[in-house]
């Protein structure tokens, strides 16, 4: 299998899910189904789905030096991450997330960032090395904004690919997003970077000259069982997702990223790059939990 060299630097956190028939309002008690215990974590979610699909993927995370972060980091060892660069840290507890799924394969998520939130700029400079090595660099917004920061700049050093999954929503600076090679919003995140929320083919191509305009290469809203849409300077189109029946969605943005980033480190256009990533999301969310519903390449090309 060939291999390419990707770099994700972003989250790991251990995921405790609740299956609901709906999900509660504030304020109220319901009585919920199942509960599982999933590894989880944008950024880890990114790694693993790189590494199944064929990836010679660097993870760089914080965990806790606790039961959560151990575990955490003998999965990744079985996904053959390189992760010589994950950080025991003894002052702060591993993140996790609370997450609830209705019936409708809908949820909500909390996160407690525990030691997610060490993972500082200093730690980002620290890597010369790697972003030297690696070919494309994939990153989203559960750790400081710092981090993030740090990493525009040694992308923009190194002259490589950086990907950024604006992800939880939050705005971004100016300096983060002039020459990023891409970004790649959702519909909520589009609208708080934006102020347009891309509910059709008009308004994802009005949100993505707004980010063009500030700077961005290449611009991606993943619309969810809708597909993806794609924005250059150059040309727009949307690709289209295979409709499966959902029972998770809780890793499909995940997913989407990381099988994206492989694509696009072995130079696939953008329409085979997307299309591929959509057909590895719709497998994950027929399945339940975070890193556990990221696919092998075999399941995509069977």
């Amino acid at each position: 299998m060939e291999s390419h060299k990707i770099l994700v630097i972003g989250s790991a956190n251990t995921d405790m899910v609740v299956k609901t028939s709906r999900l509660p309002k504030p304020g109220e008690t319901i009585l919920g189904g199942d509960f599982f215990l999933f590894p989880g974590g944008k950024g880890a979610n990114q790694a693993v789905a790189c590494a199944r699909l064929g990836g010679a993927v660097t993870f760089v995370c914080n965990l806790g030096n606790d039961v959560f972060g151990k575990e955490a980091l003998e999965g990744f060892k079985k996904d053959k991450i390189d992760t010589s660069f994950i950080t025991l840290d003894d002052s702060q507890p591993s993140g996790v997330a609370v997450i609830t799924v209705n019936e409708n394969a809908e949820n909500t998520i909390v996160v407690a960032p525990g030691a997610n939130a060490t993972l500082n700029a200093e730690k980002v400079l620290e890597l010369a090395s790697v972003f030297e090595q690696t070919e494309i660099i994939l990153t989203q917004l559960e750790t400081p904004i710092e981090a993030t920061e740090a990493m525009v700049k040694m992308a923009k050093k190194y002259k490589k690919r950086l990907i950024i999954n604006p992800a939880p929503a939050r705005e971004l600076s100016s300096e983060i997003l002039e020459g990023l090679f891409l970004i790649t919003p959702n519909e909520t995140e589009t609208e708080l970077l934006t102020g347009i929320y891309p509910d059709s083919p008009e308004k994802c191509l009005e949100a993505s000259t707004i980010l063009l305009k500030k700077g961005v290469e290449n611009v991606i809203i993943t619309l969810g069982k809708e597909g993806a849409f794609y924005a250059s300077k150059d040309e727009s189109f949307v690709v289209k997702s295979e409709p499966v029946k959902a029972i998770d969605t809780t890793a499909a943005g995940d997913v989407f990223n990381g099988a994206l980033t492989l694509s696009l480190a072995q130079n696939k256009t953008w329409k085979d790059a997307i299309t591929f990533a959509n057909k590895a999301a719709a497998i994950s969310v027929t399945k339940m939990g975070a890193q556990s519903s990221a696919p092998y390449l075999k399941e995509l090309e069977g």
